[in-house]
């Protein structure tokens, strides 16, 4: 399973805090768009990833409150943490900047909180895809709600497409070579 983290509703839409959900959908689209289904909280599909069928899962309640959709999915798919990686922005990573992990802690971002609340761990992967740095002067909370400036949103189709690609290598080879292939410094894939 693969969770995107987001805030549902049109004003939260090309936000910062949304970068999860922007990744679960180009994933969707890349598999044709196959039709979404809603229960408890969540919005689901599935689609091929690798030799493996996996369920895209956005919870769309606030971002505070993913952990109870994430939870009910789980159960009712009968996966356990490791088979779910949750895909969400990291405020303290440089835009465009992508780290994957296989546990550690929410390191402040709520939606991670709530998850791990919920499950009652932290041993779960994840893929954060960096928003930052927030200016020295700006609330941490407003940082996150507003949307890309001009500039990122000129590399953002190419965050998100990178990010995307992560997912896929997940699926296909493994944390570990998605880790290997990923976890670099912002600007390190133009020097290879």
């Amino acid at each position: 399973m693969v969770v995107g983290l987001g805030n549902p509703g049109r004003r939260y839409l090309g936000t910062r805090h949304n970068a999860g959900f922007m990744v679960v959908d180009e994933l969707r689209r890349r598999a044709g768009g196959p039709d979404e289904s809603e229960k408890a909280g969540a919005v689901r599909c599935t689609v091929p990833l690798g030799d493996q069928t996996v369920t895209l899962l956005r919870p769309i309640e606030y971002m505070n409150r993913s952990g109870g959709p994430v939870r009910a999915a789980m159960s009712r798919s009968g996966i356990d943490p490791s088979e779910v990686l949750i895909v969400s922005d990291d405020l303290w990573l440089p835009f465009g900047t992508l780290r994957v992990r296989r546990s550690g802690s929410h390191g402040g971002h709520n939606g991670l909180r709530s998850i791990f609340e919920s499950l009652g761990t932290n041993e779960v992967p994840r893929l954060r895809v960096g928003i930052g740095p927030a200016p020295d002067e700006a609330d941490q909370a407003d940082f996150v709600l507003e949307p890309f400036t001009r500039a990122e949103r000129g590399r953002l189709d190419e965050v998100v497409s990178e990010a995307a690609d992560c997912v896929e290598t997940i699926a296909r080879d493994g944390l570990t070579a998605a880790m290997n292939r990923y976890n670099r410094a912002a600007g390190a894939a133009s020097e290879e």
